[in-house]
């Protein structure tokens, strides 16, 4: 029933008139860099959709670039389905986590030094993230990066130890594990643009990226709550809500979707602040157009995130047979084997 759950969205529609083209040809790069195996792999993995989410998170996003977007999201979906069941493996995921981390970090071309195909696309992929970009945008998104990436291993900690974390504990990780905050960065290397550094320090501006993280987040946990239940999996926001209220699922459920509305009203409130954050700071014609691309960009994530949501195959019941267990883009070829087992 959850990803039926329908919301009402004050954002408009958007997609990539590229979206065809992007969908085959990530499926063809996700093929040739050994991230799924067998013809089942591939129908469940392209069951997710992915080129729709980044065709309508990023509507701007044409050729080159939308696959680049695509390709990203392929891998990175891919890994954190990895933190969610990494099973008796949480030593070896943390060290491929840590390796992602690394990666931004080091000289643009760098080989890994955990040689598995999720490393290897990343090691692709990140040098086209950073085209045209600043130094202080990379670091900037890689500090995000590396926040996202920190928090899902610390959500695999969790699981191993079984332990269960209350409401605003919650709420706090699932700020980093959603991976919006670099995500939004990411509107600017697809607009060719930055947001001027006194904007993104602004607190107006600060507020609406936690709210529009915190919105997509608890959408995402609504879909996600049939499939994350049937894998006993206790990191989502109704599950959380029903043992902190000490409710009925469907309670629960009804809670998730008020917060989530609240945060919408938020975000959207916080858009009509954003001319005053401009004048206070006194930016340029040029600067305040950067950062209505940049609020246009957050309305474009929610509204997309939601409306892929709907019908992906990620979210479906019964799905994730054929991609979890045994991770064919975890596979190495030196330094993680040798890494102790959990237990």
């Amino acid at each position: 029933m959850p990803q039926s759950v329908h919301f009402t969205i004050p954002f408009a529609s958007r997609v990539s008139p590229d979206l065809d083209r992007a969908r085959v040809r990530n499926l063809d790069w996700t093929w040739r860099h050994g991230l799924v195996r067998g013809e089942a792999g591939l129908r469940e993995y392209a069951s997710w959709d992915l080129a729709q989410a980044a065709a309508r998170t990023y509507p701007y996003a044409l050729a080159d670039d939308l696959d680049m977007l695509v390709n990203w999201f392929g891998f990175a979906f891919l890994f954190d389905d990895q933190f969610d069941a990494s099973g008796d493996r949480p030593a070896q995921v943390s060290a491929v986590a840590r390796e992602m981390i690394a990666i931004p970090f080091r000289p643009l071309g760098t080989a890994p030094d955990i040689v598995c195909p999720v490393t290897l696309a990343w090691v692709e992929i990140w040098p086209q993230m950073c085209e045209g970009m600043s130094e202080t945008w990379q670091n900037r998104f890689a500090s995000n990066w590396a926040r996202f990436m920190a928090a899902a291993v610390c959500e695999i900690h969790l699981a191993a130890h079984r332990e269960v974390l209350d409401l605003e504990g919650y709420a706090a990780l699932r700020q980093h594990t959603v991976g919006l905050q670099h995500s939004l960065d990411a509107v600017e290397r697809i607009g060719r643009f930055e947001v001027p550094p006194q904007v993104q320090a602004h607190p107006v501006m600060r507020r609406l990226r936690h709210a529009t993280t915190d919105c997509i987040a608890y959408m995402n946990d609504v879909h996600s709550l049939d499939r994350e239940e049937e894998r006993g999996d206790q990191h989502n926001l109704v599950t959380v809500l029903q043992r902190h209220l000490k409710c009925s699922r469907s309670g629960a459920l009804d809670e998730a979707i008020r917060m989530t509305y609240d945060l919408l009203d938020e975000v959207v409130g916080l858009h009509g602040r954003i001319p005053g954050m401009c004048d206070e700071l006194q930016l340029t014609e040029a600067e305040r157009t950067s950062v209505d691309r940049a609020v246009e960009g957050t309305g474009n994530w929610i509204r997309g995130n939601y409306e892929w949501g709907l019908d992906s195959g990620r979210y479906e019941v019964g799905g994730h047979a054929q991609i979890s267990g045994p991770a064919p883009y975890l596979e190495t070829r030196g330094g993680l084997e040798s890494l102790p087992q959990a237990g």
